[in-house]
């Protein structure tokens, strides 16, 4: 028996923004908080929502000082005004560090304590302050997910919060509101909801409803992420990436995350990169690990994102597969970690650390070959090879 979540309602097109006063009134809401970053407030990407709220004369604040790894320090200012203001929902607008900064505040808002009181394995269930969730990107899947991943700035923790108390109430996909999304994001953010898929599609948690999700999700992604990278403008390509990020999501939700996300949080973490951008790094050489646990999973995933032949045999689809991930990173410009500015020593120097973090998160018990610490630093180490 499987327990799935998803948000009470999810309005998915071109244009859905416009439904959002619509939404709120079916919520009986009438006085949202909006949660987002500086640059949709300064890049006026916020302005058609506030337009919305604006001609229905909605009463609001906006709250634009999420940042883009949220920790626990960052939240709390947001946590107080949203619980002095007397304000009855959530608008989360941006990508996944809104969202996610969004899911946190509305819980601490609503029942106390301190973030780091929510971490896996605690589960949060509680009811909380409704949000609505609205995704700038097409990545991390968070407006229908139980997930919250917030940095303990003090140990450098990315901790994974769970429970049905992070599901937005409501969600609106608008895939236009991707269109200005730079390519380096559009990358980054597409290849965490391949991520997404993969790793839920070959999870020790699949159920026959994720892996609809999922499947359905790297059919759409794969085929169009090169698109959207080269042409942010590629409607077609963005509508279909966006709604794959969505499943994707409900398909990770409903079933979890592996050793991918596990060995990225700690590097995030530690050397700042972005979430999906460290899952690209990984993604090619933690597969060709991994595979040998879940050989037909991982053959069936190669199928379904057109990279091998239906009759094609699971050995040779599988190599198609790991070939495939690593072109997908050159083609999108995926730096090494060296590229991106990581120093080898001190990288190499924190293998334990980044080790220990990968698999306190959780996420590698759920990997087709579950990992000791040593198999994971040689896998840190593998990146610079």
């Amino acid at each position: 028996m499987n327990h799935i979540f998803v948000p009470k309602s999810i309005i998915l097109g071109g244009g859905a923004l416009k439904e959002i006063t619509n939404l709120l009134k079916s919520l009986e809401k009438n006085k949202p908080l909006i949660i987002t970053d500086n640059n949709m407030v300064k890049l006026g990407i916020i302005k058609p929502l506030e337009n919305y709220l604006n001609d229905f004369e909605i009463k609001y604040k906006i709250f634009k000082d999420t940042i883009p790894e949220p920790t626990s320090e960052s939240i709390l200012q947001a946590v107080d005004i949203l619980k002095e203001g007397s304000f009855d929902s959530v608008i989360a607008f941006g990508g996944g560090s809104p969202i996610d900064s969004a899911k946190a505040i509305s819980a601490l808002a609503s029942c106390g304590g301190n973030i780091s009181d929510y971490k896996f394995p605690y589960i949060f269930n509680k009811e909380t302050i409704p949000i609505i969730a609205v995704p700038t990107t097409a990545g991390t899947g968070s407006e229908v997910t139980k997930f919250t991943i917030i940095t303990d700035e003090k140990t450098d923790e990315k901790m994974l919060c769970v429970g049905a108390g992070f599901m937005p109430t409501a969600a609106i996909v608008d895939y236009e509101l991707s269109l200005t999304v730079p390519p380096r994001t559009t990358a980054d953010t597409g290849i965490d909801a391949l991520t997404h898929a993969i790793e839920a599609y070959v999870s020790k948690k699949a159920n026959f409803f994720s892996d609809t999700q999922a499947m359905a999700a790297m059919k759409l992604i794969f085929p169009n992420l090169r698109a959207v990278y080269r042409n942010g403008n590629d409607k077609k390509a963005r509508e279909k990436v966006m709604i794959g990020s969505t499943l994707a999501g409900m398909a990770f939700s409903n079933s979890s995350v592996a050793l991918v996300h596990g060995m990225s949080r700690p590097i995030g973490a530690n050397y700042h990169v972005p979430h999906g951008l460290s899952n690209a790094m990984l993604l090619p050489t933690v597969t060709d690990f991994s595979i040998a646990g879940s050989p037909l999973r991982y053959s069936e995933c190669a199928k379904k994102m057109g990279i091998a032949l239906e009759n094609d045999s699971v050995d040779s689809a599988n190599k198609k597969l790991i070939k495939a991930l690593y072109v997908l990173n050159k083609d999108l410009d995926v730096p090494t970690p060296s590229q991106f500015g990581i120093k080898k020593e001190d990288f190499y120097n924190k293998l334990d650390v980044l080790s220990k973090q990968a698999i306190d998160s959780g996420s590698p018990g759920n990997n087709p070959i579950i990992p000791s610490h040593e198999q994971i630093k040689e896998l840190y180490r593998k990146l610079w090879a």
